[in-house]
């Protein structure tokens, strides 16, 4: 080793100064508080949310008051004018659409009325407008409604 990397007596991990403990001691009077103020006191903290007097983000914000159910569900609406764009095969099944990436599992499907099928479609939702079931069944299709 060289002669620098011999000292004697040096650790790694120097204790830590002890202050508050006389002037003698290197860390007497303030003990490293400065002079005065809330922050040099007993206790005197100013909390994490303190913004030095200015009005605080939470009472800047918004209220946001109501209820929101966790009940709510969400809900794709196909027109019978789009039937053929999310159909394979003539048939709209729900598992297809999900195995697609078109829904997500929970989603619940409308279908309306809007437009007109060209043939006849086998259609599997959970809602269905009277006036698509007409308009499917007139073509010759058939519809299996989901619980």
């Amino acid at each position: 080793m060289d002669a620098m990397h011999e000292i004697v007596g040096v650790t790694k991990n120097p204790t830590r100064k002890r202050v508050g403990r006389g002037s003698s001691a290197g860390g007497g009077s303030t003990a490293g508080r400065g002079n005065k103020g809330q922050k040099s006191r007993t206790g005197g903290q100013v909390p994490a949310y303190f913004e030095g007097g200015q009005t605080p983000l939470i009472r800047r914000l918004t209220k946001r008051r109501g209820f929101r159910s966790h009940r709510k569900f969400s809900e794709v609406r196909i027109n019978l004018k789009d039937l053929p764009k999310y159909a394979k095969e003539n048939q709209l099944k729900i598992s297809q659409l999900v195995e697609e990436g078109k829904i997500m599992p929970d989603t619940k499907v409308k279908i309306l009325g809007e437009g007109t099928l060209p043939g006849a479609y086998l259609v599997q939702a959970h809602f269905i407008s009277s006036s698509a079931r007409a308009k499917i069944e007139e073509q010759g299709g058939s519809i299996e409604i989901i619980k």
